[in-house]
């Protein structure tokens, strides 16, 4: 502890230099913690996005992942009822959604345009996909007084055919029995996913509606929903071991844009940091480099009085690591009001690539973020120390007495 005092009365010998040190130290590490916290809040929001989007898993047909279909739902699940009830009697499944994917043309009598569907449960799509999937206009679907089926249209597809809720369309579709089948539906209302490829051509209907129009009784997928996304690898473990007959995918083999993303941000903010952290490793070495040549007349009468180099390069290090302590200290501080402030403000980013919507700019608070963002400070600090004061440690002491 008497080192220490002794260090920090050596940093505070020369205050401007000192601070000036400890303040760029305290800006690269809330640099660091910020971009680094953007990051983290991105992965989790891709993650959560992907998750809700794909669903945690997905269970299939052995060949549905690995092999394209020659005819509608050739490989569908014809047993999908009695795969949803083993799979929800698992405490940590929270819904289990099944889907059919089918595809045609959709008219309004005066143009067609083609669509991609989703035969589903949409009051549970919609509690499962959360913001992600944003009733824009209209209500959810069900049949009306006449029993007309009813769909919802992405926003895009919606006023390419000047659709409004309360429209009638009709549907035409390949069938699994190697036919056209058509059927005649009203628009319940308009749905945006904030990705306009995808509203460019969505189109949900009830899942009796698309086996309806499909002559099916299966679907294609079931998508589980789990309680906790970090429940995902040993889920998948335990259904491919319970579900030896299906295939199932979890999320991240899906979620191609997270991947993209991650990689690019990891790459980005790798190069920053390290941008970062060799400034703050030259303005150390620097301020300390300064303070040797200094104190080299110190160094000798040290020396002289039986002090060794190792006791000496010891000293500097720990007035290194002292300014690296210091440094962080404030960074993390400015690092937490940049956090908080981000939070209470609600700044919004514009629309990412291929997205028409943009989202909150939040900055992810992880401890271990900030610890290991702190002893890596710290550790380069203490070795810019170590390097500057090694050659003076070693200076014979008549020279080191006689330098001016």
């Amino acid at each position: 502890m008497n080192n220490l005092r002794i260090a920090w009365q050596n940093v505070l010998r020369n205050r401007r230099r000192s601070l000036v040190t400890i303040l760029i130290t305290a800006v690269g590490t809330a640099a660091v913690l910020v971009a680094g916290g953007f990051a983290l809040y991105t992965y989790e929001a891709l993650r959560d996005a992907a998750a809700r989007d794909f669903g945690h898993l997905t269970l299939a047909h052995k060949d549905y992942f690995s092999r394209d279909e020659d005819t509608p739902l050739q490989y569908g699940l014809a047993d999908h009822a009695k795969l949803m009830a083993a799979l929800e009697k698992e405490n940590r499944i929270r819904r289990v959604l099944p889907r059919l994917a089918f595809s045609g043309l959709i008219s309004n009598g005066d143009k067609s345009m083609i669509y991609v569907g989703q035969g589903v449960d949409v009051r549970g799509e919609l509690a499962a996909r959360g913001v992600f999937l944003k009733l824009v206009e209209g209500v959810l679907f069900g049949n009306n007084d006449e029993g007309s089926p009813r769909v919802l249209l992405g926003r895009d597809l919606a006023k390419s055919l000047s659709a409004k809720p309360g429209s009638s369309l009709t549907l035409l579709s390949t069938t699994t029995v190697d036919g056209l089948n058509a059927i005649d539906v009203e628009v319940a209302g308009i749905v945006s996913t904030g990705v306009p490829e995808v509203d460019k051509r969505l189109v949900y209907a009830a899942l009796s509606t698309a086996q309806h129009l499909l002559v099916t009784d299966k679907v294609s997928t079931l998508a589980v929903y789990l309680d906790d996304t970090e429940l995902t690898a040993p889920m998948l473990e335990e259904m491919q071991r319970t579900h030896p007959g299906n295939a199932v995918q979890p999320w991240w083999e899906q979620a191609f844009y997270y991947e993209s993303v991650r990689g690019l941000y990891n790459r980005i903010f790798g190069l920053l940091g390290i941008i970062i952290t060799a400034l703050v490793f030259f303005s150390v070495g620097n301020t300390l480099a300064m303070a040797v040549v200094e104190r080299t007349r110190e160094i000798g009468t040290l020396r002289a009085l039986g002090v060794l180099p190792a006791e000496i390069v010891a000293q500097f290090v720990r007035e290194g690591a002292l300014i690296g302590g210091a440094g962080t200290l404030i960074g993390m501080l400015l690092a937490g009001l940049t956090t908080l402030a981000l939070l209470l403000l609600d700044v919004q980013m514009p629309p990412p690539p291929g997205r028409s919507e943009g989202y909150p700019l939040m900055v992810n608070a992880s401890p271990t973020l900030y610890a290991i963002a702190t002893l890596v400070i710290i550790l380069l600090c203490a070795v810019a120390a170590w390097l500057v004061s090694r050659k003076a440690s070693q200076k014979p002491i008549v020279e080191a007495l006689g330098h001016v």
